[in-house]
């Protein structure tokens, strides 16, 4: 069997069973590509020799691309072994690159009421304009849901539902979530509906399709340079994860959070908690049961006397 039909078998079952999205798909495909042209031959067939031989090539590239690249073949060898077309998985012997998870750029609460305070003067007054309408609400979005840039720009129409209660999020794997929308955030999409074409399917239609992640990524940063602020400082990204930290920092459950943000796993919510470290020892020192305990008194030296024979 060659390369490409045990490549495209492999992404069928990831697709299919595991319900992989399609820039998932991709990358899988570019990393066991790229491993059959450094190994220079069939990958399927590789051994652990010709594995390291191809991670001690991959030293060049930042360790979490390394690491990406090393799950894809270990995910690959693990099909070919449930295929019965491989008898092992090489990869498992391979150690994986060290990595640090950086930890998320965030903005502060005085930031966040800046860009809040230039959105709703831009669409104060009783006719403002409908962009300055679109952007208080993308802005009550990213911050107030912590939607991804790519699950708000592509929201449809259809996506308010229960009186408005909830938005339904399609995210990654193609997986739907409720995320639940504030007051504020019901208060601009009360504004920013009745500004909608007729028969829009998007929620912030442009052209023929909707916003791009591009396009917001510019609004905002033109939004953070008016509101007084760095626009390096800001995009979407730091939006979702200023929402993360300041619910956290609120006391927020860790579970609850990983839900509204559509995380698969618990340990990628978990990268927030490190912000949070301050208020957990102010927790402690304020909620223990040792702190509401009185320092008690030295006891009085007493002689015991010894029990009589």
């Amino acid at each position: 069997m060659s390369d490409g039909a045990a490549i495209d078998r492999f992404l069928e079952m990831m697709a299919a069973e595991r319900g992989a999205a399609r820039n998932t798909l991709a990358a899988y495909r570019r990393d066991l590509e790229q491993a059959a042209e450094w190994i220079k031959g069939p990958i399927a067939d590789a051994d652990v020799a010709a594995l390291r031989r191809l991670m001690a090539d991959y030293q060049s590239l930042a360790a979490s691309s390394a690491a990406r690249k090393l799950s894809a073949l270990r995910q690959f060898f693990a099909f070919l072994l449930d295929e019965g077309d491989r008898a092992d998985n090489p990869a498992l012997d391979i150690a994986r690159p060290t990595t640090r998870r950086p930890l998320p750029r965030i903005l502060t609460h005085e930031h966040v009421e800046r860009l809040f305070a230039q959105a709703e003067e831009d669409a104060a007054g009783e006719a403002p304009p409908a962009r300055a309408v679109r952007m208080l609400l993308l802005l009550e979005l990213l911050y107030g849901s912590g939607l991804r840039a790519s699950e708000l720009v592509a929201l449809p129409r259809r996506a308010i539902a229960g009186e408005r209660e909830y938005l339904i999020v399609r995210g990654k794997g193609d997986k739907e979530r409720l995320v639940p929308l504030s007051d504020r955030a019901r208060g601009a999409l009360d504004r920013w509906v009745p500004l909608l074409a007729y028969g829009s399917l998007w929620l912030f239609p442009s052209g023929k399709s909707h916003v791009s992640r591009v396009r917001l990524f510019q609004m905002l940063r033109d939004l953070a340079a008016r509101a007084g602020i760095d626009p390096i400082a800001v995009s979407p990204h730091v939006l979702r994860h200023a929402f993360a930290t300041h619910l956290l920092e609120g006391g927020a459950d860790l579970r609850a959070l990983q839900l509204m943000l559509g995380h698969a796993d618990i340990a990628t919510t978990e990268i927030y908690t490190h912000v949070d470290s301050r208020r957990l020892v102010e927790l402690v020192n304020r909620r223990h049961p040792l702190a509401h305990m009185d320092a008690r008194p030295e006891s009085p030296d007493v002689d015991v006397a010894a029990p009589s024979a």
